[in-house]
């Protein structure tokens, strides 16, 4: 057991939990001295060691878990000591148990348990006895005081990310870029070859505007901007507005997503556009990924129509479907959610504003494509490879779900249809072959946890409609899969390392835990959900955080254009803060980075090479081409706002 010195109590809670762990099987534990020093150890022969905790820091009453990495002989007999900011040592204890293997030059990884310790307070975990190391600085603090702040970190990327006119200069130094989307140009959908990665139309055919699509936010690295993206990015800013209201610039920027897919949907033609700018061409078209720059250079260029660099400028608008046509259901239900969560929190200060919101998502419900053929393909981006879905009964859950919650705000007789519906989604979800987790490409958890919320106050349902007990059971399918997952890892993770966005990933399952306790009373997940937000925050091999500017180690060289041409390389000027990288890889997956003639060479680690740390076929790299691992995007940080919304409340 771990000794505390004089003035931290341990509590009767902290000590079953603590008891619970040493009696871990397999475990080996020996007696430890006052000073936390194993037996037996001298420290002139002590084993280099490294510590790895959640640099963020450690919720009062929560489960707290930092992990070694070094050799079973130098950490089998190790002590830690915790410290405080003043130098004091605090609590001391015999580091934990193995949890498996993990590279050559670390082939053991071992649990340092510190529930214990809930005196708010700044400290680092240092090791004693048969192993030496010293962790990065955290804290211990209310869940509301650690977590604030990365909400409004993560605002501030949104705010960087903002396009149009309305740019905010004291951001990363923006500047009013793509002017040109007031007057935008429809054209038709365009054609790729199989893999999506060449343009076949010698040219684009124009089939209307000019509309005005300006504002909204890029969608990531580069200046794409996607509905797809924006309306789970919006939802996920109008959620966390629920438990996060207190956050400073949160309403403003969930507005601005909000205007800007106001403009993406034309209830006059009952048209629906998907995406301003292109991303992959060919010879005769140059596309937004074929030119590294800052936003507002593409307004100075100089071109005519047939130029390669004609829709660099002046950039093309796609279409979801033909004008009054049906709407690809994905983008057709979470679009209508957007616009129902926006009447739910306009319902009581103007109930005109939300009249009109729920009637704009009803609009754009009832235009959905729910009888889709075996060989369409669900609309998301041109080309469909750079947003992959294959699920769209979700969506619809979510866009019925949100309207009957807020028709219920505004006494519309409307709410019971909708909540019927709903669950017949719901149902048709559970049931097919398409399942996921939280994301840009599931929203199942959004719409189950409202729906579940619903079904507690008033449990009519239709026919062939999900019960709560189905609900609550899709809920822990998800979070499962993550659990059982992490109890085979050193670390814990419950995501893939070797997958595209293990980070965001992860943060779906920390809002999932968050939301399933909150609809069912049931925090049995919240260990877990703790546990994987430590991971995202530096307790994994890497000793990182994947958020911009959250605890001592984080990623400095982002594949981003703003941040690799008007941000700060040297560590000296702005960051592009808040903005949540897509973490680890398959190592294959890096064989190639991104280079650019104008691209600004930025390549750092934390004092020794990331493949140190590389395991489990997977690398992070913190380097400016490498897209795989640090490009930034818009649902990857709001997912990480959501969670971190619902954690702290």
């Amino acid at each position: 057991m771990p000794t505390f010195s004089s003035g931290y109590k341990l509590s009767l809670r902290s000590t079953a939990l603590l008891a619970t762990t040493a009696l871990g099987i397999g475990a080996v534990f020996y007696l430890l001295p006052e000073n936390g020093t194993a037996p037996d150890g001298d420290p002139s022969q002590a084993s280099p060691a490294v510590i790895r905790v959640d640099q963020v820091g450690y919720a009062i009453g929560e489960a707290k878990q930092a992990f070694v990495m070094g050799t079973e002989a130098g950490l089998s007999r190790a002590g830690y000591r915790l410290v405080d900011e003043h130098g004091t040592t605090v609590a001391t204890g015999q580091v934990g148990s193995r949890t498996g293997t993990w590279n050559s030059k670390y082939p053991d990884v071992h649990t340092v348990d510190l529930s214990a310790v809930d005196a708010p307070g700044s400290y680092r975990l240092e090791l004693t006895g048969t192993a030496s190391g010293t962790s990065p600085k955290f804290r211990i603090a209310p869940a509301k005081d650690l977590l604030t702040p990365l909400i409004e970190d993560n605002v501030r990327f949104f705010q960087a990310q903002r396009d149009g006119a309305d740019v905010l200069p004291n951001v990363m130094h923006r500047q009013p870029s793509h002017l040109a989307d007031r007057q935008a140009t429809v054209y038709a959908a365009p054609h790729y070859n199989e893999d999506g990665t060449e343009l076949l139309d010698a040219k684009l055919t124009r089939v209307g505007g000019p509309i005005d699509v300006s504002g909204g936010w890029s969608d990531a690295g580069d200046f794409l901007k996607f509905t797809h993206t924006t309306a789970y990015s919006t939802a996920d800013l109008l959620l966390a507005l629920r438990t996060a209201p207190h956050a400073a610039g949160l309403a403003d920027e969930a507005e601005q997503g909000l205007a800007w897919l106001d403009k993406m949907w034309d209830g006059r033609t009952g048209t629906l556009y998907a995406q301003v700018g292109i991303g992959a061409g060919n010879d005769n078209v140059r596309t937004d990924h074929d030119v590294w720059r800052l936003p507002e250079a593409d307004d100075k260029l100089d071109v005519k129509p047939g130029d390669p660099d004609y829709l660099i400028k002046n950039r093309p608008v796609f279409r979801a479907n033909e004008p009054g046509a049906l709407i690809s259901p994905n983008l057709a239900g979470r679009v209508a959610a957007v616009f129902a969560l926006a009447a739910q929190n306009s319902a009581q200060s103007d109930p005109a504003a939300a009249n009109s919101w729920l009637d704009k998502a009803a609009a754009v419900y009832a235009k959905a494509n729910t009888k889709p053929g075996d060989g369409d393909e669900l609309v998301t981006a041109f080309p469909h490879r750079f947003y992959p879905e294959e699920s769209w009964q979700d969506d619809m859950e979510f866009g019925a779900t949100e309207m009957s919650l807020a028709a219920k705000a505004l006494g519309d007789d409307r709410a019971s249809g909708w909540q019927q519906q709903a669950g017949q989604w719901a149902k048709q979800y559970i049931d097919s072959d398409t399942k996921g987790t939280l994301g840009v490409a599931d929203v199942s958890a959004l719409a189950h946890a409202d729906l579940l919320t619903e079904l507690k106050t008033d449990s009519k349902s239709g026919t062939n409609s999900a019960t709560p007990a189905d609900l609550q059971n899709d809920l822990r399918r998800q979070l499962d899969d993550g659990v059982n997952r992490a109890a085979k890892d050193p670390f814990r993770a419950g995501a893939v390392y070797t997958d595209f966005d293990s980070v965001p990933h992860t943060f779906g399952l920390v809002a999932t835990a968050q939301l399933y306790g909150k609809a069912t009373g049931d925090h049995h997940y919240d260990a877990f959900g703790a546990q994987q937000r430590g991971w995202a925050l530096g307790a994994n091999s890497w000793g990182s955080t994947f958020m911009i500017g959250a605890g001592e180690v984080y990623p400095h060289c982002p594949e981003h254009q703003l941040a690799n041409l008007g941000g700060s390389l040297d560590g000296t000027g702005e960051i592009l803060r808040g903005a949540v990288v897509n973490g680890p890889n398959a190592a294959e997956k890096l064989a190639e980075l991104n280079t650019f003639p104008t691209m600004k060479r930025c390549s750092s680690n934390p004092g020794t090479p990331w493949s140190d740390f590389d395991g489990a076929k997977a690398r992070f790299l913190d380097d400016a081409g490498a897209w795989q691992t640090v490009e930034p995007s818009v649902d990857f940080t709001s997912t990480a706002m959501l969670a971190f919304a619902l954690s702290q409340s």
